[in-house]
């Protein structure tokens, strides 16, 4: 009996590792969602099953159209895992999975690809409409912060969906199609849903070698921040300057915003750009502030691209930024355009609001080129007016223009607001902006964009340090 014992604790045993191998072979250790292999054999089975109910009713594709794929996956992910650490990066991962798996019904196969990728299975679909707006909802939930290991975390997702009828039957190609519509969203700056179409296919691997491209550059610390003085108009005294990024590329030289921002803005990459941007210039501005007299003004001007306002926890980041650099955030002026608080008034109001509290100063940029309403001025926040310059150019040889810069610079001071003309490259544009009473100026007129460095010797050199 001893013996029998010892073989029935010996097989029990034995089947228990078996069942924990197994489990350890289709399961993700760190979230215990299914992993890739048994996503994709449960994925071959409802593609089958739905074959199976295309041939029971004559071959009809729409009658088996029941089955959908969602690939998400966290944007910009790696930037926690750099700031927090890949701990908390790693519980950060099991939350966000803990939340979508509450929102997904029983049926329904949710699994961990690795990294920060998930994908979600979504068998029996009534309809196209259920699992883009389950995507959407996905979306939405994540938006919440997640409090992790002290800290108060906020991420987005971008998922791309795509139904078996739009496939020919293989989950390997239904998959590469999902991964497709998702990098669609991430071009778009992610915190998205879209849904494949044919025509994403086409021209897709070139485009996913340029992020490649741009993504090594922001890696390997090929842009470099350059810097335009602004100055004073009545003395012709640098008052700070704006900040403006260059790439200089390997092949290619240094390439100027014209050349690589739209492709930024396209692939989504304009977030862990701009983020680098501004910690690099608040760094150097901290240091430049220990090399010259304390009242010695020094306003640092940084654009805020759309894609970076709107996104959730932004005034946390730059609170991080400041602390982290030890820059007194009365140095810094925030640049947005006129495009970026009409969209969403209410959130922006919100944010504004925020980065004011702050002690910075925000700066409507680019006013003229585009919706120029000046109710957008009197209702938001907002310190300083940068007129457009192509209002600037046509200044002597149009009175129209000349007029409207009259209008606007004489409103903006009536509502209490400083006014900066750009793209000042005459003589005769500054002494009309003179006597117009604009505050202060930047173009080529005094100096194109420049590396750290020479910034430092224009402030050392003193009153109108320019080499016409």
């Amino acid at each position: 009996m001893l013996e029998v014992g010892l073989m029935l604790e010996d097989f029990t045993e034995r089947k228990g590792l078996e069942e924990q191998l197994a489990y350890q072979a289709f399961h993700d250790p760190l979230t215990g969602l299914p992993n890739r292999a048994l996503f994709l054999d449960r994925l071959e089975h409802a593609m089958s099953l739905s074959r199976q109910n295309a041939e029971r009713n004559g071959g009809v594709t729409g009658e088996a159209a029941r089955v959908a794929l969602l690939f998400m996956d966290l944007d910009d992910f790696k930037r926690v895992n750099d700031s927090l650490g890949h701990a908390v990066g790693d519980e950060l991962l099991v939350q966000v999975a803990g939340r979508v798996e509450t929102s997904l019904r029983p049926g329904d196969t949710f699994a961990r690809f690795g990294g920060d990728e998930f994908a979600i299975l979504l068998d029996e679909v009534e309809d196209a409409g259920a699992a883009a707006g389950l995507s959407e909802r996905l979306v939405e939930i994540l938006h919440a912060p997640f409090m992790v290991g002290g800290h108060e975390v906020f991420v987005t997702t971008s998922i791309g969906v795509v139904f078996s009828e739009l496939g020919e039957g293989w989950s390997e190609e239904l998959l590469r199609r999902a991964d497709i519509a998702m990098y669609q969203g991430k071009r778009g700056g992610g915190d998205r849903c879209v849904i494949f179409s044919r025509e994403m296919g086409s021209s897709d691997l070139g485009h996913l070698q340029l992020e490649g491209d741009f993504r090594r550059a922001i890696e390997s610390g090929e842009f470099k921040v350059y810097y335009q003085p602004r100055v004073l108009i009545e003395t012709e005294e640098i008052d700070g300057f704006e900040a403006l990024v260059r790439w200089e590329h390997p092949e290619h030289g240094l390439l100027d915003p014209a050349e690589f921002i739209s492709l930024a803005e396209e692939s989504g990459l304009i977030i862990p750009l701009g983020r680098w941007i501004l910690w690099e210039v608040c760094h150097q501005v901290s240091l430049l502030r220990r090399q010259i007299p304390p009242e010695q003004p020094l306003n640092m001007c940084v654009n805020l691209s759309a894609r970076q306002f709107r996104r959730p926890g932004l005034v946390e980041e730059i609170t991080a930024i400041l602390s982290e650099t030890g820059l007194d955030p009365g140095d810094l002026t925030l640049e947005i355009t006129e495009s970026v608080v009409i969209q969403k008034e209410a959130t922006a109001e919100i944010t504004l609001a925020a980065l004011k509290s702050l002690g910075i100063t925000i700066a409507m940029d680019d006013f003229g080129n585009g919706y120029s309403s000046l109710a957008y001025l009197r209702r938001f926040p907002v310190d300083v007016l940068k007129i457009d310059c192509s209002m600037v150019e046509g200044m002597n040889e149009n009175a129209e223009d000349s007029a409207i810069v009259r209008a606007v610079t004489s409103l903006a001071h009536d509502l209490g607001l400083t006014v900066v003309a750009e793209g000042v490259e005459t003589i005769g544009q500054l002494e009309e902006l003179r006597s117009l009473g604009c505050d202060f100026g930047q173009g080529y007129y005094w100096r194109r964009p420049c590396p750290i460095e020479e910034a430092l010797k224009l402030l050392a050199d003193g009153t109108r340090p320019w080499n016409r």
